[in-house]
């Protein structure tokens, strides 16, 4: 059948043809009404859904007409803002979001107790799970590494396939607790096995925090301030819900409606969080600002930034994508309310780390970046930073890895994606399937002898 070829060999001979053959040409979308990315050139989302579960307000109506405004985020109907409102001196904030995005209701103090104790018990993996699936085989792309550990504790769950909604909401609360574990542990055995650092692992400490058992694990003396605590238990409740149309919770509905477990719904939103328009932003927004630091003389020189982050736009530098990560949003346009609220506390911290310079470095690029897209860019609507901008500035000062980053908003997110896995088995009625329009020709068949 012809002279051996490679693998490697065969798909970069074939690539071009691939793309050749696949590419549709742009104007045809506008033709057949088709809203790419389900979205409107404003940023307005094609309707797939409801939800009771949060709401985002980015757009007001005046005077008939639709008009931006000052984004809005809203859990169970209640704002965000309210939530973590004298977040310093509530230790226990994480879990009382949590429980009203699962639950429907804030807790009471009994309840509130009650839950913290139910995932402090949870936070226990399988006998030898950390051993023969966590430490074997490590990635320093921890995202597949932790789905690998979803996925393979199915194993271990008798009732793994059964989708009451009881059982599901079971399996949710294990797995809530269970994946900082997950997350710190990967990281560790690539930390040891890939570059030869230290092993620890320390067990979580059911009495503590949600957030205080994060830093506990990952941290070699296990020593943390509460001021540090405080500051990623916020930032968790942050990311921990967005609506139902993101991309990994919607892929949390799509895997959901098809009737599947647990464990695959989780693992398909975590494989649909980990890109980096999603949930690998914030690392991406980090690795942007150090690449700035690097070609430009001095940080805090408007002009000189403002002319790197020209060269970013015009994909002459950095990652040629075009793009000022932690700028825009889909939905948003004036603002972003959790980086509104992220810049209330990220300068207390800033100030407690010594890390006010770089405080100041931030709010220059957040300053000027609008400008430059605005400038270089046509654009329908505003543009400023978002929840990411900030986030991957904190874990820094948190002194989180930046392999950690996408896995600490995916154990944020693992709880907004329990709650619209069980709204959508409460609500399930069709497999989600919306339609695609073909614009292939037809083509009559030749006998492979008579192909050229």
């Amino acid at each position: 059948m012809g002279n051996k070829i490679t693998l490697e060999d065969f798909a970069k001979r074939y690539a071009q043809e691939c793309m050749e053959n696949d590419i549709i040409p742009a104007e045809l979308y506008d033709q057949f009404g088709v809203k790419r990315g389900l979205r409107d050139r404003t940023g307005k989302g094609v309707l797939t859904g409801l939800t009771n579960i949060s709401r985002i307000d980015a757009f007001e109506e005046i005077d008939g007409k639709r008009v931006p405004c000052e984004g809005k985020l809203w859990y169970r109907g209640y704002n965000i803002k309210e939530l973590v409102t004298g977040w310093s001196h509530r230790r226990f904030a994480y879990e009382e979001a949590a429980y009203l995005l699962l639950f429907g209701e804030l807790p009471t103090m009994q309840q509130l107790e009650e839950f913290h104790t139910l995932l402090g018990e949870c936070m226990a993996l399988p006998k030898n799970f950390t051993r023969d699936v966590i430490m074997k085989a490590p990635s320093k792309d921890l995202m597949n590494s932790i789905t690998r550990s979803v996925l393979t504790l199915a194993s271990y769950d008798k009732k793994a396939s059964d989708t009451s909604i009881e059982n599901v909401m079971a399996q949710s609360i294990r797995l809530i607790s269970e994946f900082p574990m997950m997350m710190v542990y990967s990281y560790h055995a690539y930390n040891h096995y890939q570059r030869g650092r230290s092993l620890y692992i320390h067990r979580p400490d059911p009495a503590l925090s949600f957030s205080e058992n994060i830093l506990m694990m990952l941290r070699s003396d296990k020593s943390y301030t509460m001021l540090e605590a405080a500051v990623l238990g916020i930032s968790l409740i942050l990311h921990m819900e967005h609506g139902g149309g993101n991309n990994s919770t919607f892929t949390t509905h799509v895997v959901t409606s098809a009737g599947s477990d647990t464990y695959s719904v989780i693992a398909a939103a975590l494989s649909s969080l980990k890109g980096p328009k999603h949930g690998g932003a914030n690392a991406k927004v980090v690795q942007m600002m150090q690449d700035i630091r690097m070609h430009v003389k001095d940080p805090y020189d408007r002009d000189e930034v403002k002319r790197y982050l020209e060269r970013i736009v015009d994909k002459d530098t950095f990652d040629h994508k075009g793009l000022i990560y932690g700028m825009g949003h889909a939905i948003y346009s004036i603002s972003d309310p959790r980086a509104d609220i992220f810049r209330s506390f990220v300068e207390k911290l800033a100030e407690a780390k010594g890390r006010q310079m770089d405080y100041d470095f931030y709010n220059l690029v957040e300053e000027l970046a609008p400008e430059v897209i605005a400038e270089k860019r046509q654009i329908y609507k505003g543009v400023s930073a978002n929840v990411d901008f900030f986030s991957g500035f904190v874990y820094s000062m948190l002194d989180i890895p930046l392999e950690l980053y996408t896995p600490m908003f995916a154990t944020a997110r693992m709880v907004g994606w329990s709650a619209h896995r069980l709204e959508e088995l409460v609500n399930v009625d069709k497999i989600i399937r919306p339609a695609y329009d073909s614009v292939m020709e037809n083509r009559t068949y030749v006998s492979i002898k008579d192909r050229k």
